[in-house]
């Protein structure tokens, strides 16, 4: 079970490590700013989530049960933004704060 911090290239897809892609490949979830963003990378390194959520931290209270649920599950789960690395300006926060109070440590790649 893992709660991983993904950052995504800014301007050039080909921006983004092995790493960050094999632990998007193997997410069973991935929250998201934008679906269509996402599906531009996704799409373009053969990604296929199980289940792609647009995430706004307006909704951290219903997607953290939903992460907390997946975790517990031994899911992984990945948070991506638009581009850059997720919640330096970015949605997130609230729910990574969600995640460390429940015992959760998110890892950054």
């Amino acid at each position: 079970m893992s709660f991983n911090i993904v950052p995504t290239p800014i301007g050039n897809l080909g921006d983004i490590s092995q790493r960050a892609i094999d632990i998007l490949r193997n997410s069973k979830i991935i929250l998201c700013e934008k679906k269509l963003r996402a599906l531009k990378l996704l799409n373009y390194f053969n990604i296929k989530p199980r289940l792609l959520i647009p995430y706004h931290d307006d909704k951290y209270l219903h997607i953290s049960q939903i992460v907390i649920k997946e975790l517990q599950n031994k899911g992984t789960i990945s948070l991506i933004s638009d581009a850059g690395t997720p919640l330096i300006s970015d949605p997130g926060h609230k729910l990574v704060s969600e995640l460390i109070k429940s015992g959760i440590e998110p890892i950054s790649i």
